[in-house]
């Protein structure tokens, strides 16, 4: 049966997208000899088969357009073969089979250097960068001064999910505390849903519900959701009630990092506390 356009178009940009990725890479780059007269960049078709465990009329037949049925094991060995990182394996697999990767791997992301720059214009706003784990990996002073991130805080002492149930200055059990819990941990279970085969997710669940109680019943009810914004208080050591309006934004150049921002709430003095700690962090 032939293929209608929005098929054929899909193939198409298939074919287009493997061979822009495999142009880019060198023999070298993979392990393999560069031989002689090689009379375009990147790798041969052949090599990419090799790589990827199949024959080279196969890849062939997927670099043509062809209409052809892969398995989502190929993917997983053509994206290792091409080197494609965790955005372009994504695309990859909505262009063959039109739905994302059954099971992502965990990759450590990395901070541009403009977002860097972003966190710090923003002045006596506090700001964070997440990666899936919901783990801080970047922040800003004001965020520093606010919650006391820090380089030398071990990666559990820097995760949201764990500082909001073990940490012992935050005020557990009131309202406002469960609300944040909930939308918290269910965005952390959308995490361990892509994630799942990764041993972290299990290790860091099962450490959870052995300490703490409210993480275990918040834990069972399985909430899913996603709440990008809403209003926060919290007790500073220091200068007392902060009292903030959030909001989560997700980053375009990575699917992976996610953005927390805190405002602080007009007429509230919150913006004053924090130049005065700030201030006193500066001299």
């Amino acid at each position: 049966m032939p293929m209608n356009q929005l098929e054929l178009d899909r193939h198409h940009e298939l074919a287009a997208f493997l061979r822009s990725r495999r142009a880019r890479l060198s023999p070298e780059q993979v392990g393999l000899p560069r031989g002689q007269r090689r009379r375009t960049p990147g790798l041969r078709r052949a090599e990419v088969a090799l790589l990827a465990g199949v024959t080279p009329e196969w890849y062939t037949w997927l670099e043509q357009g062809r209409d052809i049925h892969v398995s989502v094991q190929f993917l997983e060995s053509l994206a290792r073969a091409l080197q494609l990182d965790a955005n372009e394996r994504a695309h990859l697999f909505l262009l063959a089979h039109r739905q994302p990767p059954p099971v992502e791997t965990f990759f450590p992301t990395t901070i541009s250097p403009t977002l860097h720059q972003f966190l710090t214009h923003l002045g006596t706003i506090p700001a964070c960068v997440f990666d899936p784990r919901l783990n801080v990996i970047a922040w800003n002073a004001a965020s520093r001064v606010v919650f006391g991130y820090s380089a030398t805080m071990l990666e559990r002492e820097r995760n949201l999910i764990w500082r909001l149930f073990t940490h012992p200055l935050i005020n557990q059990g009131s309202k406002e505390w469960e609300e944040l819990a909930r939308v918290y941990l269910a965005q952390f279970r959308v995490g361990y849903g892509r994630f799942i085969e990764d041993p972290w997710w299990t290790t860091q669940i099962a450490e959870l519900s052995q300490i703490s109680r409210a993480f275990r019943e918040l834990w069972a009810r399985h909430d899913v959701l996603n709440m990008s914004e809403g209003r926060k208080s919290m007790q500073h050591p220091l200068v007392g009630e902060l009292i903030f309006d959030f909001l989560w934004l997700q980053t375009v150049d990575s699917s992976d990092l996610r953005l927390l921002i805190h405002t602080p709430q007009n007429n509230s003095g919150t913006t004053e506390k924090i130049e005065r700690l700030l201030a006193c962090e500066s001299k």
